[in-house]
């Protein structure tokens, strides 16, 4: 099994494959002013097993098509669909987000939790905007520094995963820069780091390992996930997602 099997079946159970929650989802959708809506069509981009597509299905008179790259995160969440009824408001899509199958203006709103970071802020920003029709939503949760200064081990680390990480008002100039207009903002709190993503990921560790033989690279990835958890504990007043809503403009 290599890495990428290795990390699927690590958060493949999990309800959430990244720091979110579903109040944080409602409040988004509050802010994009998409309840007054009728008839919306949604993409939810990098969904994972569907937690936010879900809500969305529920929440707004809208049809959500969902997409992931993986195609197990793709049929747990059809599974799920099936079970909660929600099938004619859901479809799953096995696609990449840097290779959208839609066509120009096809969708009210863009929504991405957590996972825009796979190709970059900048260049989701850029490539999803045509995919929206004029006035349409852009919804998207990003690594985002809480302060001017952080802590050395923390800036060092996030730096070398993720260079793109920056402050909420530079990443609200790259919406600018794209055509959009920021229309609400939001930091997402502990619990959805803690919570709702780290405390049921360790959970599953001692499973996780039992299944693969306590493999070297099961080992590692479980020893990887722990450091970064740890991490967070001791700098979580510095860093977040944050929550950007933006509208798209020039139209």
């Amino acid at each position: 099994m290599n890495a990428l099997d290795l990390l699927v079946d690590l958060h493949r159970q999990a309800q959430r494959q990244g720091p979110g929650g579903g109040h944080e989802t409602r409040l988004a959708i509050t802010l994009s002013g998409l309840r007054a809506k009728k008839g919306l069509k949604i993409a939810d981009v990098g969904c994972g097993t569907g937690a936010s597509a879900r809500i969305l299905a529920r929440e707004l008179d809208a049809v959500v098509t969902a997409v992931d790259f993986l195609p197990a995160f793709v049929h747990d969440l059809d599974g799920a669909v099936a079970r909660e009824g929600l099938g004619e408001r859901i479809e799953g899509v096995v696609a990449s987000m840097e290779d959208l199958p839609f066509d120009e203006q096809s969708f009210d709103a863009m929504w991405s939790e957590g996972a825009i970071y796979n190709m970059g802020f900048t260049k989701g920003v850029g490539a999803w905007r045509c995919f929206l029709k004029p006035h349409g939503i852009l919804a998207v949760s990003e690594l985002t520094w809480l302060t001017q200064a952080r802590p050395a081990e923390l800036e060092r680390h996030w730096m070398q995963e993720y260079p793109e990480v920056d402050t909420a008002s530079a990443k609200m100039a790259v919406l600018e820069e794209n055509g959009f207009s920021p229309v609400g903002y939001f930091a997402l709190p502990r619990r959805c780091w803690l919570d709702n993503y780290y405390r049921p990921l360790q959970a599953r560790f001692a499973s996780f390992l039992s299944r693969h033989g306590d493999s070297e690279a099961a080992t590692a990835l479980v020893a990887a996930e722990q450091d970064e958890i740890a991490l967070y504990e001791r700098n979580a007043a510095f860093v977040s997602y944050g929550f950007y809503v933006a509208r798209r403009t020039g139209d």
